[in-house]
């Protein structure tokens, strides 16, 4: 039993840890939040308010509820598409109505402990997805770093961009190259990596621009930022399809923010991720957020390996970034309106095309799920995300189904007995294969079966059977190891498939 003194000291020792290691943390990924978090407002369509706003309840709410220790939340880039097009369709204040729903849903997923089950989502179809998000966010920025504006769709913006070239804007293509290029060196150079590189380009090109006195497009906040909150209202349309937006947000946002956490996990030693637990957090930062007339709200894998490699030991540190961006916003936000906004799009180019990872495009075309990929990322890219991710699962659904009704079934014969070879895994799919060549073993012919599938369903096993008999009836032999039939049919309980 721990006494006062202990209670005191144990208390001492954690405010200790927080101020040597979390607050420093706490300070970086403040840094690098500010400018993702316009830059991802600015790209989605979305009051840049609303943006800060997503990051401060991220932050706060996510930190201090979530399942994720080292996990820090707010607007993601793997969101924008979703929130673009909702914008479109619905309104800003609709969209943030529907992101307050969503986050219900995210609790509601939290509470009945299903979290975890988002994990067996194919890491194919989530991989093309975070792709084709980012091929489309890398068209659209490059457009506003043309100085131009972004299309509503990739296929737009493509056949935009020959136009867009020729009548650039000098200032703002300077800009955002200067983003681009501090952003791809600064990670290269000794000891550097302790400052964000996000926040040096923006800083240096913010610099450089007033300096210049370039006239480019910058930031615009409004004078008073408390009053000028959207409120949500509920939107206009059909329930299903008012459905369909808040169940995207929910699922997108959830599988975004647990493969994020899991992802942390493998960065440092500490206590592992509660899925289920961090589902609650997120639901409850996306509720809050859109009743504040914020953005949807995920973990960021950005964020959270920034504020692992900064030393952060306890969730302090993501609540306290949230603390400092809304102090700065609040006492400071003069400063963020002298950010030109092509150097927002440099920072969001750059970060759309990381998305797209040739080492995931590696891995997946050694196990033969590139196709899966494929389609996933350019349907979400030029269909939409919803549409990419439902091609992605259905071809992973149809490639698993494939795998399953082609277990290899084949008869040879030598010295007058036929032996039959069964691999793989043999279900109800593969069944008329499997009889198919059983009968073409002739009548009364000595037949041995070798069976090396690694399952064999009850309908596959009630078909071997049943040629065994009606083949021993006609006069035939079959050899038949009946242990390892009975092995193919246990199931991971240890019964029989066939009880």
């Amino acid at each position: 039993m721990l006494t006062a003194s202990d209670e005191t000291s144990a208390g001492a020792r954690s405010l200790r840890s927080i101020l040597r290691h979390d607050l420093p943390a706490s300070l970086v990924v403040f840094l690098i939040a500010i400018p993702l978090s316009l830059g991802i407002a600015a790209a989605s369509g979305a009051p840049l308010i609303a943006g800060l706003v997503a990051a401060v309840v991220g932050g706060v709410v996510a930190g201090a509820l979530g399942g994720s220790v080292l996990q820090v939340s707010g607007p993601a880039a793997g969101l924008t598409v979703v929130v673009a097009g909702l914008v479109d369709q619905f309104g800003w204040p609709a969209t943030a109505a529907i992101t307050c729903a969503a986050g219900l849903l995210q609790i509601l997923l939290g509470v009945t402990r299903i979290g975890r089950w988002a994990l067996s989502l194919s890491p194919a179809v989530v991989h093309g997805m975070l792709a084709g998000i980012g091929l489309t966010i890398a068209f659209q920025q490059l457009h506003v770093v043309l100085g131009g504006a972004a299309q509503s769709s990739l296929i737009k913006n493509i056949a935009e961009l020959p136009g867009q070239i020729v009548g650039h804007h000098p200032p703002s293509v300077l800009i955002g190259l200067l983003t681009v290029a501090l952003l791809l060196i600064w990670p290269r150079l000794p000891r550097a990596k302790a400052v964000p590189a996000p926040l040096v380009a923006v800083v240096v090109v913010t610099v450089a621009a007033a300096v210049l006195a370039l006239p480019v497009e910058r930031v615009q906040l409004p004078d008073d930022p408390l009053r000028s909150l959207i409120p949500p209202v509920l939107p206009a349309g059909g329930p299903v399809q008012i459905a369909v937006a808040v169940l995207t947000i929910a699922l997108v946002a959830s599988v975004e923010s647990l493969l994020s956490a899991v992802a942390v996990d493998k960065l440092h030693r500490g206590p592992r991720a509660d899925l289920d637990r961090e589902l609650v957090g997120q639901g409850a930062a996306n509720a809050i957020s859109g009743l504040l007339g914020g953005m949807p709200v995920t973990g960021v894998i950005v964020r959270s390996s920034t504020n692992v490699a900064a030393g952060a030991r306890s969730r302090a540190a993501a609540i306290l970034h949230g603390v400092w961006i809304a102090i700065f916003v609040l006492a400071a936000g003069t400063l963020l309106e002298s950010i030109p906004m092509a150097a927002l799009a440099g920072v969001l180019l750059v970060t759309g095309v990381k998305l797209i990872q040739l080492a995931h495009i590696r891995t997946l075309r050694r196990h033969d799920e590139l196709a899966v990929y494929l389609i996933t990322g350019l349907g979400v890219a030029g269909f939409g995300l919803a549409e990419g991710v439902l091609a992605g699962l259905v071809v992973a659904t149809g490639r698993v189904l494939h795998r399953l009704a082609r277990a290899t079934v084949t008869a040879t014969e030598h010295e007058g007995v036929w032996t039959v070879r069964l691999r793989g895994s043999l279900v109800f799919l593969g069944v008329a294969s499997l009889v198919r060549t059983l009968r073409s073993v002739p009548v009364g012919a000595p037949a041995r079966i070798e069976l090396g599938v690694d399952h064999l369903d009850h309908a596959a096993y009630e078909a071997l059977q049943d040629w065994r008999r009606g083949h021993i009836a006609r006069g035939g032999t079959v050899d038949l190891d009946d242990a390892a039939v009975q092995a193919a049919l246990t199931t991971r309980t240890g019964r029989p498939a066939s009880e």
